[in-house]
């Protein structure tokens, strides 16, 4: 990958829907070259997908939390498993510092959200979570 690659993601993490032109235009080379390069990025895989983003007013009824989780002994990857077989779980990425997973949650109702934290806090491996809403994003 080299910086024209990175510039072409730059730019589509930004606007996934931004066309070839723009995109050939914003980072100098041929409409063509553009295809072909992101042709290659998904060929290797390096781009998985395009995705939509909304702003979360644009969804008021769900709820969107995040768990920091710490896991006792060598449970990770068990804890890992089951935690991306639990419904209530939108992403969960390891960490380092004082928890060794974040889990980000989504609910449609706090009643929803509290049954997806009963359903976490029984899964062996896992010796502490700690929870918070998500409130509002800036960005």
């Amino acid at each position: 990958m080299d910086d024209t690659d990175r510039d072409l993601l730059a730019l589509l993490r930004k606007d996934a829907r931004m066309s070839s032109a723009a995109l050939a235009q914003k980072t100098g080379v041929s409409r063509g070259t553009v295809a072909n390069r992101l042709r290659k990025l998904e060929d290797a895989q390096v781009i998985v997908g395009y995705t939509v983003r909304l702003r979360p007013e644009a969804q008021p009824r769900q709820i969107r939390a995040w768990m920091g989780v710490r896991v006792e002994g060598n449970q990770t990857r068990a804890v890992i498993a089951n935690l991306l077989g639990e419904p209530g779980v939108e992403s969960l990425h390891d960490t380092n510092g004082r928890w060794d997973l974040l889990a980000e949650l989504r609910a449609e109702t706090m009643a929803e959200l509290s049954q997806v934290l009963e359903r976490v806090r029984l899964i062996k491996g896992i010796a502490h979570t700690e929870t918070s809403i998500h409130l509002t994003t800036y960005r």
